[in-house]
């Protein structure tokens, strides 16, 4: 049976909390927490540092809840939702009648691009339905944007306060707010001219253009041969699934790659495409890039449907 304010809800119980200090944050996420520990349901705290840090030593030592390393769980989306559905399903498969998730997910008030991180605000309303999961997302107000806090509120069905628990009016559908898309992130390198621009390229032609600037990159082997993956997935797409022309453009500094492919198509329909194995065409190639680049930016405008991927570090 499930508990609190979860106790009638079916699914993913989607929930966030804003807080100006550290006494608001712990103030929503301790109760949360042990609530969840006397209830005898699995209990997880993904936070990066400090928070990580307030928790624990507010909740002391054997508090029975499961702490896993925030950077590291929210390092790629995509990723993240896999592991929470494998992490889910195991439970759920042990006899769980609910899980507690309290998480904060990464933006740029913590120096981490907005938009993939947005698109799985959204998509996790669907894409964590199968379980019944109680997900916790506190945001700090002195370091998340309004533009970050207004897409909060549009995608958590339910806010949580020290005095309780309140359904969102602001909450909008899922599949809505993706559709309108998230403002597409861009590497400062696009704003030189590119190292290479090809027309209409083949897999092979995009993947030997990334080779001929590794001297430059130097990219780790792991992140170059993910690099290399992604693109032969990019090209492909954009060959079979979008319009022609289909334009590749690259541009390189120590440590990364950013590449652009563009076709003049619409781009999938699927709007949590890349973030889940999709059955729309280019969804599998899509969430295999998702996985394995340390950035993906997905953009439509009048020019069609652009593909960004970067392979190494992020800037800055």
């Amino acid at each position: 049976m499930r508990t609190g304010a979860a106790a009638d809800h079916r699914g993913f119980f989607h929930e966030t909390a804003f807080y100006a200090s550290d006494d608001e944050f712990l103030s929503v996420v301790v109760p949360f927490l042990r609530d969840g520990v006397a209830a005898g349901e699995p209990t997880l705290a993904v936070f990066a540092e400090p928070q990580a840090r307030l928790v624990r030593d507010a909740l002391g030592a054997d508090s029975g809840v499961t702490f896993i390393h925030g950077d590291a769980h929210y390092q790629r989306p995509a990723t993240a939702i896999k592991q929470y559905r494998e992490m889910l399903a195991a439970h759920v498969a042990a006899g769980a009648a609910q899980i507690r998730v309290a998480g904060d997910v990464p933006h740029p008030g913590v120096g981490v691009p907005w938009e993939w991180w947005a698109r799985y605000e959204a998509a996790v309303n669907h894409a964590y339905d199968d379980f019944p999961m109680w997900g916790l997302c506190p945001y700090d107000t002195r370091t998340a944007s309004d533009e970050v806090l207004d897409f909060v509120r549009r995608t958590h069905p339910h806010i949580a306060t020290p005095l309780g628990h309140t359904a969102n009016l602001a909450f909008q559908d899922p599949f809505a707010v993706l559709a309108a898309g998230v403002t597409p992130w861009r590497d400062p390198l696009e704003d030189i001219a590119p190292a290479i621009e090809l027309g209409g390229p083949t897999t092979a032609q995009a993947r030997g253009a990334a080779l001929a600037l590794q001297a430059t990159a130097a990219l780790p082997d792991d992140d170059l041969d993910g690099l290399l993956l992604a693109i032969t997935e990019t090209v492909t797409n954009a060959v079979l699934h979008g319009r022609p022309p289909v334009r590749l453009r690259m541009w390189v500094a120590p440590g990364r790659i950013v590449v652009t492919v563009t076709d003049h198509g619409p781009g999938p329909a699927d709007p949590l495409v890349g973030l889940v194995p999709g059955a729309s065409p280019g969804g599998w190639g899509l969430w295999l890039a998702h996985q394995v680049c340390a950035y993906v930016s997905l953009q439509r405008d009048p020019d069609g449907f652009t593909v960004r991927l970067l392979g190494g570090q992020l800037p800055g």
